[in-house]
């Protein structure tokens, strides 16, 4: 097929690697723009781009997509024979003038089982809200927040152990697999409207979201460990260390040790098996590798360290 392809990061840059693999033609790439990054906050393009510079492949980097005269490099793509728009994880809305000129529309790569989990952060809410499974759903793109019709939906399990990073490999290779096998039979793929119960929402992932709420349960705050790795990763202050943050990259339910009276953020235990601190609803949670600013992460028995944490000190609750 001769397609146009919308997407910026890792996610979409697996897919339009397949794409590209299975001998599609690509006549155009819609990249958000280079944007800073790195300690010198130099500029960065897109891991899309970066492929798309290696197959020398037309570029579109529009800031935003509401002036028309953005449009014209999609408008001559379309005209010159691009018959479908592939999008996955672009991140700019598309104007219902742009997804109806391919004459066959616009299809994208949703990381969720739609309807659940719609919007911008799907992986990261999954692990947050302790699903069993989540998946890709092929769907057809309209006005709407991903409410257009499905195509192809096939489930992948949620391990006990991962975290947005290794989940988001997962689907990506998912996705990429997934795409071509809709594109091989794409005007015989029959859309399933979306069903209207099970709609729920992942916002975007805030670094006010980070900070660990001890009063939340063990379990509730573990997934948070996992779904915010690697960003914006858990934060956690120690009172009696002038609130500095650390970064908290792993952690663990401690069984068997909480106390329905402790109060929720008193540290339990310090020692080369963790650091073990009270949480909600008599739980305790044993933080297995930090990170304090200006240094690297490190497993807690090597933090511990350099940075003494004894029991009854105390992390302080957010606001």
């Amino acid at each position: 097929m001769n397609l146009i392809f919308a997407g910026t990061p890792e996610f979409a840059s697996a897919a339009l690697k397949a794409i590209l693999a299975e001998g599609h033609t690509v006549s155009l790439v819609l990249t958000q723009p280079d944007r800073p990054a790195g300690r010198g906050m130099q500029l960065h393009p897109s891991a899309v781009k970066q492929v798309a510079l290696q197959h020398g492949l037309m570029l579109h980097q529009p800031e935003r997509l509401k002036n028309p005269a953005t449009h014209e490099p999609i408008r001559a793509a379309a005209a010159q024979g691009a018959t479908l728009m592939v999008v996955a994880a672009y991140g700019l809305i598309l104007p219902q003038a742009l997804l109806d000129l391919p004459r066959l529309g616009c299809i994208n790569i949703h990381a969720s089982l739609l309807p659940r989990w719609r919007g911008a952060a799907p992986i990261q809410r999954a692990i947050e809200a302790g699903d069993a499974e989540t998946g890709i759903t092929i769907m057809q793109v309209d006005a709407g927040l991903d409410t257009g019709a499905m195509l192809l939906r096939e489930a992948l399990p949620i391990a006990a152990d991962d975290t947005a990073a290794s989940l988001h490999g997962k689907l990506a290779a998912l996705g990429a697999r997934m795409i071509v096998n809709a594109l091989g039979q794409i005007e015989q793929l029959a859309p399933t409207p979306q069903p209207a119960e099970g709609v729920t929402y992942a916002t975007k992932i805030g670094k006010t979201e980070a900070a660990l709420d001890w009063r939340r349960s063990a379990a509730e705050l573990e997934r948070q460990v996992r779904a915010f790795n690697p960003f914006p990763v858990a934060t956690a202050k120690l009172t009696n260390q002038s609130d500095t943050p650390l970064k908290i990259w792993r952690a663990a339910k401690a069984e068997g040790i909480g106390n329905p009276n402790a109060i929720p953020g008193v540290v339990l235990a310090a020692d080369a098996a963790g650091i073990v601190v009270v949480s909600g609803a008599g739980t305790a949670l044993r933080l297995l590798e930090l990170q304090k600013p200006g240094s690297k992460r490190l497993p807690a028995a090597d933090f511990l360290r350099g940075f003494p944490v004894a029991v009854g000190d105390s992390f302080s609750l957010p606001d």
